[in-house]
């Protein structure tokens, strides 16, 4: 199916290693020109490149940390050199870990909310001028902020975070034709996953693929297909919306 996205233009903030890597992929092959960005070096880095430039299309992939307001700025100024202006914003780029929270030091809690909310914040807000009406800005939350999750407090209060900005900067934007939403994950299966070591990584399966609807986890490529059609215009009227794409878990 074509969604009419050949030659519209996307920033995605890590995209080059698991869910972020399938949304730039996805978004490639529908015809938009993407720019991405890593904070630091790896393998993945120089595949996703060499895979982005046998795709057809104007594709970057640039070094930021969206925790860095200098980083930022110098992310939002390649995208303005390259495209001259924005469709799409996705903020995939995010930070976790596991700490009892009574034992979670406040470098920790800073780390979480500086990559999770304020890295958002810092991309939505010096991206602006590059936004017209129709461009569409998804943020990638979690379902953990239903659940709740011990031992995950610091980035479940991030994930929330991110719904009451995404609401306020739907109504406030709504005007311009912005339309702001977020995506709530529930357990996707990524590089992460299959880096445990196998026992660990069957027992992780089995036990969240019992807890969702459909019996098995998610993939990349599913989280991509949600951006894909809130970057179209399939999705006009669709703002300040949390969409769960999570198999159903409970």
């Amino acid at each position: 199916m074509d969604l009419g996205l050949t030659g519209r233009k996307a920033l995605v903030t890590g995209g080059t290693r698991g869910v972020g890597r399938g949304i730039v992929r996805a978004l490639a092959q529908a015809g938009v020109d993407v720019l991405t960005c890593y904070r630091t070096e790896s393998d993945a880095v120089a595949s996703l490149q060499k895979e982005l430039g046998e795709t057809a299309g104007d594709h970057h992939v640039v070094k930021a940390d969206v925790a860095d307001p200098a980083d930022v700025t110098a992310l939002v100024d390649a995208a303005k050199e390259h495209y001259g202006h924005l469709d799409l914003i996705v903020n995939n780029a995010g930070a976790i870990s596991h700490i009892p929270y009574a034992e979670l030091p406040f470098e920790e809690w800073r780390r979480i909310i500086d990559t999770n909310v304020t890295g958002v914040h810092l991309v939505i807000q010096k991206a602006l001028p590059l936004l017209g009406s129709g461009a569409s800005v998804v943020s990638i939350g979690s379902k953990a902020v239903e659940a709740g999750i011990p031992l995950r407090s610091h980035y479940t209060a991030t994930k929330a975070a991110l719904v009451g900005l995404n609401r306020s900067l739907a109504k406030e934007f709504g005007g311009q034709g912005i339309r702001f939403n977020v995506v709530a994950l529930g357990v996707i299966e990524t590089e992460n996953l299959h880096k445990m070591p196998e026992e660990q990584q069957k027992l992780m399966i089995e036990r969240y693929s019992a807890k969702t609807a459909l019996g098995r986890l998610g993939t990349p490529d599913e989280v991509a297909g949600a951006v894909l059609w809130l970057a179209s215009d399939l999705s006009r009227y669709v703002t300040g919306a949390t969409i769960g794409v999570d198999g159903g878990i409970s």
